[in-house]
């Protein structure tokens, strides 16, 4: 599984739609509106590399009002569930 991490520029007066019809797409997880350099930002999760060459420029970058698109490949995911769940393997509740 390969997570990427899509920085997406809308124009302004398209954001909510835009947001709705990427996170219906196939391969997208999480898509969240925020403030700072960028309008979207999606969480995708897809079968290999491959998939985010399709998904991105084949998809999200052709949902209307999407100007610019910027992909981060995701290499390791660091959380306290993670940790705790890493070392609870084998122990019972």
């Amino acid at each position: 599984m390969v997570t990427a991490i899509v920085l997406i520029d809308v124009e302004a007066d398209r954001i909510t739609e835009a947001a709705q019809q990427i996170a219906d797409l196939p391969g997208v997880d999480q898509v969240y509106s925020c403030a700072g350099d960028v309008d979207l930002v999606a969480i995708t999760r897809v079968a290999d590399h491959e998939a985010i060459a399709e998904l991105v420029p084949g998809h999200i970058s052709k949902v209307e009002g999407v100007l610019r698109t910027v992909t981060h490949i995701a290499f390791r995911s660091y959380s306290q569930r993670d940790a705790d769940d890493a070392f609870s393997i084998g122990m019972q509740a």
